[in-house]
């Protein structure tokens, strides 16, 4: 139905940036919501960072000032820049789109394979 591939990322020292990026193809008729969910050891799956398809965006307070989320709608793609990146930052990162499927017509959220972002020195 609606794939989503998630690249960039990796292994960091703090201070560094990282870029990643999620991007969705399949039957998809429009794209609602994107966001970047992470989860580090030991805690829960938490929202990073969203955008809607207003381009609206939210973040948590962890990563507000430092984390910027874009989207490319001719793309159906979805970025995280990670700016002056923190050992906390370390977490599996998993990109999230809310979808409108182009044969069912219902929304769905879709997940990305998740993508392990380490920042240390």
């Amino acid at each position: 139905q609606v794939q989503l591939v998630e690249s960039g990322g990796g292994l960091v020292q703090p201070g560094g940036s990282l870029v990643l990026s999620c991007a969705a193809s399949g039957s998809i008729f429009s794209i609602n919501s994107m966001g970047w969910y992470r989860q580090a050891p030991g805690k829960q799956r938490e929202l990073a960072a969203a955008i809607t398809s207003g381009g609206s965006t939210n973040y948590a307070d962890s990563v507000k000032g430092r984390f910027t989320i874009s989207r490319d709608n001719a793309k159906n793609t979805v970025y995280l820049q990670m700016n002056s990146l923190k050992p906390e930052d370390t977490a599996v990162y998993y990109c999230n789109q809310r979808v409108r499927d182009g044969r069912t017509w219902q929304m769905y959220d879709y997940w990305g394979q998740g993508t392990q972002v380490t920042v240390s020195s």
